[in-house]
């Protein structure tokens, strides 16, 4: 008999995986926060034997080289990956027995597209495949995107991303369960993902690598192609030179004093706290990031890299999920924090700063009107799909270093539901601008009265 527990990065759109039998087992692409990973395996009571990696990734940085340490876990990479640490490289083909009283064995198949080097595995029970590690490579009704590693060799990448997904269809059963890393909600999704669970049968069925030629396939992957987040840039060197351990105890306790001082200084200073409680009392010049969004995607994406970071949560729990989100994409320790009451968070007599709320169908009440700016802060692509006549258009990851093309007057800021205005607005608050946060889904718009428009 086999398991397979899935541990879910949601923050991230990830899913890492063990996997093995009575006695060891092994852990694919395990997050940076480990614990996670050895808590899974000692529920189920097995050693963890081998940690494998499909990929050198691009969203986030890997625990592997550290789980493998604090195990004793032999730990494989894909022979290509060029990396500055000792590991077992696996090349096309290799077997590796996992659990031999249960006769759990790795076959390792190589699967280029998402990156050059990427690799596969498929767990094998008694010589018959039962399911394949499919990394960044087959996800669920659509595949990785090829062109994170060097625009130069995207074309080629997406090529062979066409050829690899055939290639694991042809050679495994129909039964055989896809589970891949990304495709949950990850930007290294080539589009958004569909379903839960999924197998080779289902995906020969509909996914679009599967149904169309390869020409096809590749003009249309390339121009479906999104923003890549800025920082990718640091996840591949990050794992190339072998991530160090995290410290995920309680940064140093930062008072109103230190809070102002290290704004002053021009570090970021980010509030956990939901947007709704933002926008009714903030430290003046904080950032809004919710910590129950995609929050390591985005304070990564926006923050210059390196630029110290201190946060404030509205509690002890919210500021450690925090700090285990954003060590996964390389923000591994805060300045400082804080929590509690944000009134605590300001000097004496000083007030907390704020700025309205509101819906469409405030703005539909407002606009078009002299002087009133509407900020749409949506990515590229979603735009495409309809936008309010007159708005301007700064997605939410350029905003920061665009603010000054941003017309004079009042700037209502919305996105596609709330949660990006939010951040958009504290950026803007900041600067000193008159903001509105629309805090509403995009859909209701144009049932508001407001003229949206596509193309």
């Amino acid at each position: 008999m086999f398991f397979v527990d899935t541990i879910e990065v949601s923050g991230l759109g990830n899913r890492s995986y063990l996997a093995g039998g009575g006695r060891t087992a092994v852990a694919v692409d395990p997050p940076r926060d480990i614990d996670r990973v050895i808590a899974a395996a000692a529920r189920r009571g097995v050693r963890i034997s081998h940690v494998v990696e499909t990929h050198l990734h691009n969203d986030y940085v890997t625990g592997g080289l550290e789980l493998a340490r604090v195990t004793g876990a032999a730990y494989l990479v894909p022979a290509g990956a060029r990396v500055s640490f000792e590991r077992t490289p696996v090349d096309d083909g290799d077997r590796t027995v996992v659990d031999a009283a249960d006769g759990l064995t790795l076959r390792a198949v190589a699967t280029p597209g998402h990156t050059p080097h990427h690799t596969s595995y498929v767990l094998e029970e008694g010589g018959a495949a039962v399911s394949v590690f499919t990394g960044g490579s087959l996800l669920m009704g659509t595949v990785g995107r090829p062109d994170l590693v060097e625009p130069r060799l995207t074309g080629r990448l997406a090529r062979a991303q066409h050829a690899s997904v055939h290639r694991l269809a042809a050679e495994l059963p129909d039964d055989t369960a896809v589970l891949p890393t990304h495709g949950f909600g990850s930007f290294c999704s080539s589009s958004p993902a569909h379903g839960q669970a999924t197998t080779i049968g289902k995906e020969r069925a509909s996914n679009e690598a599967l149904t169309r030629d390869v020409d096809t396939f590749v003009a249309d992957l390339l121009a479906a192609l999104d923003d890549i987040p800025a920082y990718y840039a640091y996840m591949g060197p990050a794992n190339a030179a072998g991530p160090a351990p995290v410290d995920l105890t309680p940064p140093a306790v930062a008072d109103a004093d230190e809070i102002a001082a290290r704004l002053a200084a021009g570090e970021w200073v980010v509030d956990l706290r939901n947007r709704v409680a933002f926008a009714a009392g903030h430290v003046s010049g904080s950032f809004n990031f919710e910590a129950e969004g995609q929050l390591a995607t985005y304070l990564a994406w926006l923050i210059p890299w390196g630029r110290p970071v201190t946060l404030l949560a509205e509690s002890p729990e919210q500021l450690a999920a925090a700090q285990r989100e954003l060590v996964r994409v390389g923000i591994d320790r805060p300045a400082a924090a804080a929590t509690g009451d944000p009134r605590s968070w300001v000097r004496r007599d000083e007030p907390l700063a704020t700025f309205p709320r509101a819906t469409f169908a405030d703005l539909a009440g407002q606009y078009p009107a002299h002087g009133v700016v509407v900020l749409d802060v949506r990515r590229t692509s979603e735009r495409a799909g309809g936008f309010i006549e007159g708005s301007v258009h700064l997605p939410v990851h350029t905003l920061h270093r665009r603010l000054g093309e941003i017309p004079q007057g009042r700037v209502w800021v919305h996105c596609a539901g709330g949660m990006r205005a939010a951040v958009a607005a504290s950026l803007l608050a900041a600067a000193g601008r008159d903001v509105v946060a629309v805090d509403d889904a995009f859909g209701a718009a144009e049932d508001a009265g407001l003229t949206v428009l596509t193309g």
